[in-house]
């Protein structure tokens, strides 16, 4: 599979184990948790759009487009797919496949997006999504635009919510990744997280 690829940054969350709000923004060695973020997903793609709710003037530092659920009513991370596919058929934006990140994931793989085009290439899937110590992260996934009215009728007529159902539907290509010293999709979701983030970079993670 050749063409550029959308990445998408999934913060539509509302962050409940951490006390509401935006956990994307929230410090971490200094900077706001999803600027470590857009700084491993950048490379990785030809353009970055940000999934969020609400007033989208809270992220204007990060200088990137805010695409908001097209899906009422906090979804959940599907819909936020559903977000950056409408954007793409809506911008023309010349890209067939989008890359979505989970914006609470410091460590994530550099080679990510690439790895995940190559197991769609090399197996004749349908999409893909990672894991790692035995476990799928399907947050962190590549979806083709052919699949966006498919998975707006599922989430809109069926009522779909979650992204292992729909993408049980398709073939998925499911790329593993190593568990080293810590877990590359280890996840902020509690302060103690946060606080194991931060001694991981003070070590050089």
């Amino acid at each position: 599979m050749g063409g550029p690829v959308v990445g998408l940054l999934l913060a539509g969350g509302r962050a409940r184990r951490m006390g509401g709000g935006d956990k994307c923004l929230l410090p971490l060695a200094g900077r706001p948790l999803l600027e470590h973020v857009i700084h491993r997903a950048r490379p990785q793609v030809a353009r970055l759009v940000l999934n969020a709710n609400g007033d989208p003037a809270r992220f204007a530092a990060f200088g990137l487009p805010v695409v908001a659920d097209t899906i009422e009513g906090f979804a959940g991370p599907l819909a936020g797919v559903l977000a950056g596919l409408d954007w793409m058929a809506r911008r023309g934006s010349g890209a067939d496949w989008l890359a979505t990140f989970a914006t609470d994931t410091p460590f994530f793989p550099f080679d990510l997006v690439a790895r995940m085009r190559e197991a769609v290439a090399c197996e004749g899937a349908d999409l893909a999504c990672a894991a790692s110590g035995g476990r799928a992260h399907p947050v962190f996934g590549l979806w083709p635009l052919a699949l966006r009215e498919d998975l707006e009728r599922a989430m809109r007529e069926e009522g779909l919510r979650k992204i292992d159902r729909f993408t049980a539907r398709y073939r998925l290509a499911t790329v593993e990744w190593p568990v080293g010293d810590i877990d590359p999709f280890f996840n902020v979701n509690r302060v103690e997280d946060l606080e194991a983030a931060e001694a991981r970079l003070r070590a050089g993670g």
